[in-house]
């Protein structure tokens, strides 16, 4: 059985519906409040590092995670305030962005290229043995 659309269409379909914001722009957004929402792996996050105050959301649970009549909602998706997803290289964030969109999740954008990008710009990157945040 042949496919009739592919991930690289998914992806093109996504990004021309979706926000994609740059480095700066979402270095500047979270400044202003904007949560940055990381849907990569907690195995990339260990490995790689992460974006300094980021929410960890694993891809394949966001539209659980953002529904409020789901049980698994979490609050951090309750509040009035922008979302911006990331994940490696921008496809699973502009899948995701545009998931959440369609759910009536707003503000949201993503991240074009990605933590990739995040990293080439020498953005923050914050380093811990589990990939988590460290508790205050």
């Amino acid at each position: 059985m042949a496919i009739t659309r592919g991930v690289r269409q998914l992806v093109a379909e996504a990004d021309a519906a979706v926000e994609t914001v740059t480095v700066a722009a979402a270095l500047e957004r979270q400044r202003a409040g904007a949560l940055i929402v990381d849907l990569r792996d907690i195995r990339e996050r260990a490995r790689e590092g992460f974006i300094p105050g980021s929410f960890h959301a694993p891809r394949g649970m966001i539209e659980f995670w953002v529904d409020p009549d789901s049980p698994y909602f979490k609050d951090v998706f309750g509040g009035d305030r922008e979302f911006i997803f990331h994940c490696a290289s921008g496809w699973r964030s502009a899948l995701a962005t545009k998931a959440v969109q369609d759910m009536g999740l707003a503000p949201v954008s993503h991240i074009g290229g990605g933590f990739t990008a995040w990293t080439k710009a020498d953005a923050p990157v914050l380093r811990t043995e589990d990939g988590r945040e460290p508790r205050a």
